[in-house]
């Protein structure tokens, strides 16, 4: 639990992380944050530093509850992202694209009482549903940003964006060691993850 101490504790304050070592998407790295805690800061933090598509990672349950399911199942394997139809939020927003809709879309779809009657798709916001079986089944950032969520006791759900150098290449999680440094950020590696699970299963 050490090595991903400071990365639960960042996540328990609202803060923002970056996560590595996605086993399916050849070494992408994501900034990941709480559902439950998302500001409008979040969202701009995330399209100004790391670039790529944000997105809400919710469990299997929420997914049912919104009525939500997967676009195609026969894409995982090409782009290790579980995508279901954007989505927005049925009130309180303008246009969807900013950060306070895009924030207040995820608080509304991430709320224990939401349904499927509090969206509506299209929108500005790209769920992942996570797999069941965690990371031990799915060694995917999915996964491991709603664990990470749980463990942290911070709800069910992420929100979670990978992360882009300037010159629009993806970007490795040697490439951002000075990010870290000049943002105050912790990391944490789905390996970690991973290692846990297996220890609680085979537990001595």
């Amino acid at each position: 639990m050490s090595a991903l101490g400071p990365a639960l504790a960042a996540l328990a304050r609202g803060e923002i992380i970056l996560l590595t070592g996605d086993r399916l998407r050849g070494g992408d790295v994501d900034l990941v944050a709480a559902a439950s805690l998302v500001r409008p800061e979040t969202i701009n933090f995330m399209a100004r530093y790391a670039r790529g598509l944000i997105c809400m990672a919710i469990t299997p349950d929420r997914a049912v509850r919104l009525g939500l399911t997967l676009l195609d199942t026969g894409t995982l394997a090409r782009t290790g992202r579980p995508f279901a139809p954007s989505i927005e939020a049925r009130e309180g927003i303008t246009t969807g694209i900013s950060a306070a809709d895009r924030a207040l879309t995820i608080q509304i779809a991430t709320s224990s009482t939401a349904d499927a009657q509090d969206i509506v798709s299209p929108g500005h916001v790209f769920p992942l549903i996570a797999g069941s079986g965690g990371v031990a089944a799915r060694p995917s950032a999915t996964e491991a940003a709603v664990e990470l969520c749980r463990m942290a006791g911070v709800g069910d759900a992420a929100v979670l964006c990978a992360v882009m150098k300037d010159d629009g290449s993806m970007a490795r999680a040697e490439d951002l060691g000075s990010f870290l440094a000049e943002h105050g950020m912790v990391s944490a590696d789905i390996g970690a993850l991973i290692e846990l699970a297996d220890r609680n299963r085979h537990p001595g």
